[in-house]
């Protein structure tokens, strides 16, 4: 790395380098042997040098003008937390088995969205590698790990981290999350990692302590200072961010990454600091697939384009407007955030269709208009689910949405979720209706604490029923241990809510299997509405002998009489049967009697239902039309 300590090729030394311009001296301090070695000054503020006594595992800290001494900012590892000695690690003692590896492409891949932390008892990587089998059995290809950098505290979301080089310690050792990769590899599982590049926590974070140009002096953030990727003394900075996407690349053999909250990259430069590190992670990858994932809640779609188009060249955004929408259809709520959704097969049909809903329409919550055109953003890049780490949480009890609708509701919605043209997410526990919460935690010191917690009861507070005084004892404390414990998983779930699990490994082996549907769509798509919510999507096949149609009825049973609609009509000689219906007794349902017949279309409530043509000709009916 440009910045950092590296072990010589020999083993024989450690070589640091840090940015710290505007120091006079800058020396490198091994703390259990209390040996201080001064670094030689390089042009663009820059210290260097060779510490003959260090090596891997020898633990450092930076002093700056013969004062205090400081974590390194590029640390690979902090075991004692942010506040502690850094780590020397060498990245080559780990023994990678995935050579054959070629990486993931977003076509194709179901994302499952994971919290090392909560998504087993103990919290850990060694653990978390225990259960891959069982992600790889339920039909997931892709984890998209919330973030992993060292933050304060014995636990923590992660959005809060200080060192973004270094993996937490309280997750285990970095070659821990090295090995939980690989197995992930073997078992055909590809790792893309959630990565904050918009600001650093407030706890620990020691880059002004080097510099105050880590941060801009203008901009601000929902979190703070931005950082600075086109102001004075710029360069560094970009090099060290730029640089940290590459690491994970690298060094860990990541999949690719997910951008959090983007809108708050800031920067008038160009290329743009977005477009360079995706650049040049794909650089780093080689011959491997990487995916880059964004999060944009403005919905700006040039971050899908390529850059020769004027775009950054990410592979996919996150579909905050499919969220909303089945959130009020599941729920029938539509306050704060989902103000401006109603909920209805019209805008399912147009989600699947072409992507965001709001794409530079007037949006009253916001009071301005929102969005870019996805008309011609292709369909996988959109990103689709029903909970993440932020929807669930943001709530009184931060319950899973199982909770909230009704069985059938949630079956047929995860139906269109996991049959839709889109790239599906998961949230953890959601394939088994998980009846943990996830609640926002975060270990802060005391004064900080209290901050955190009345900024969370304020953000809560744009719902109108959660701004009462009478809710505020339903809240939890996020630096209470016990939130952050009723979070995890109880794996015996899987067993005991077997039929919502069976639904979701049974839609996303068809998914997989169905030689139309796993197409999402590039064959042709269509959709039509036929009562405010019950709604068909289409599948086409190039000679349309072989269609799939997907029926969802979010609503009471409907009789579709007469049925002038031309998506529901059966290719020519055949007639439409069931592949599919969330109805299947074995799913908890009621089972599913044919949806058409010589009485017209009779479609089940709170149920969606795949056909697909059989060939069957049929005569024509006494009453046919006449004609002379």
């Amino acid at each position: 790395m440009p910045v950092g300590a590296e072990v010589g090729s020999t083993g024989e030394g450690v070589h640091f380098r840090v940015w710290a311009p505007d120091a006079k001296s800058v020396d490198v301090v091994l703390t259990a042997e209390k040996i201080s070695t001064p670094l030689t000054r390089e042009s663009g503020g820059y210290y260097s040098g060779l510490v003959s006594q260090a090596s891997a595992g020898s633990l450092y800290k930076y002093r700056l003008d013969g004062g205090e001494a400081f974590p390194d900012p590029a640390s690979r590892f902090q075991p004692e937390g942010p506040h502690g000695p850094s780590e020397v690690v060498d990245p080559h003692n780990f023994e990678w088995t995935d050579q054959n590896w070629a990486g993931v492409n977003l076509p194709g891949q179901v994302i499952y969205e994971l919290h090392i932390g909560t998504f087993t008892k103990e919290g850990t990587w060694r653990s978390a590698i225990d259960r891959l089998e069982y992600l790889s059995e339920t039909g997931i290809t892709v984890i998209e790990l919330m973030p992993v950098p060292c933050f304060p505290g014995r636990f923590g979301w992660g959005y809060d981290g200080v060192f973004p080089f270094a993996p937490v310690a309280i997750y285990g050792s970095p070659n821990d999350f090295r090995l939980f990769v690989d197995r992930a590899h073997a078992l055909g599982i590809g790792v893309i990692l959630d990565v904050v590049y918009n600001h650093l926590g407030p706890d620990g974070n020691y880059l002004p302590k080097f510099s105050a140009s880590y941060f801009s002096e203008e901009l601000e953030t929902d979190w703070g200072a931005a950082i600075n990727f086109d102001g004075k003394r710029s360069g560094p900075v970009r090099e060290y961010f730029r640089e940290n996407a590459c690491y994970w690349i690298r060094e860990f053999h990541l999949d690719g990454l997910r951008l959090d909250a983007t809108q708050d990259i800031h920067d008038n430069s160009s290329p743009h600091i977005i477009t360079e590190l995706i650049s040049e992670a794909r650089k780093t990858a080689g011959k491997r697939s990487i995916i880059v994932v964004a999060e944009n809640e403005p919905q700006q779609c040039d971050y899908v384009a390529r850059p020769d188009e004027g775009g950054h060249g990410a592979d996919g955004l996150w579909n905050d407007d499919y969220h909303h929408c089945a959130m009020v259809a599941l729920t029938g709520r539509s306050d704060a955030y989902y103000t401006d959704y109603r909920g209805t097969a019209q805008e399912f049909v147009s989600a699947l269709k072409y992507g965001y809903l709001y794409q530079g329409q007037w949006y009253q919550w916001q009071e301005k208009r929102r969005g870019t055109p996805s008309l011609h953003v292709r369909r996988p890049a959109m990103i689709t689910f029903i909970q993440n780490h932020d929807q669930v949480a943001n709530s009184a009890r931060g319950k899973r949405i199982s909770d909230l609708t009704s069985p059938g509701r949630l079956r047929a919605m995860t139906a269109v979720t996991l049959l839709g043209p889109g790239t599906p997410m998961l949230f953890q526990g959601q394939e088994f209706a998980a009846s943990s919460p996830f609640l926002f935690f975060a270990d802060h010191k005391p004064e900080l604490a209290k901050l955190v917690k009345k900024g969370r009861r304020e953000f809560l507070a744009q719902w109108r029923g959660l701004a009462l005084p009478e809710m505020e004892p339903v809240f939890a404390s996020p630096s209470d241990p016990a939130t952050f414990e009723r979070c995890k998983l109880d794996p015996s779930e899987v067993q005991s809510h077997k039929e919502i699990y069976q639904l979701h490994r049974d839609l996303l082996k068809l998914r997989r299997d169905d030689p139309v549907i796993s197409k999402q769509g590039a064959d042709g798509l269509d959709g039509a509405v036929l009562s405010s919510e019950c709604f068909i999507l289409r599948y086409f096949t190039p000679n349309f002998s072989s269609d799939r149609l997907l029926v969802v009825n979010l609503g009471r049973d409907l009789h579709f009489n007469p049925a002038p609609e031309p998506l529901l009509a059966p290719p020519c000689d055949s007639e439409w049967g069931i592949l599919w219906s969330s109805e299947s007794p074995e799913y908890g349902g009621t089972g599913t009697p044919p949806l058409d017949s010589d009485q017209n279309w009779r479609i089940p409530g709170h149920a969606a239902v795949v056909l697909e043509p059989q060939h069957n000709p049929k005569p024509h009916s006494k009453q046919q039309d006449q004609t002379s």
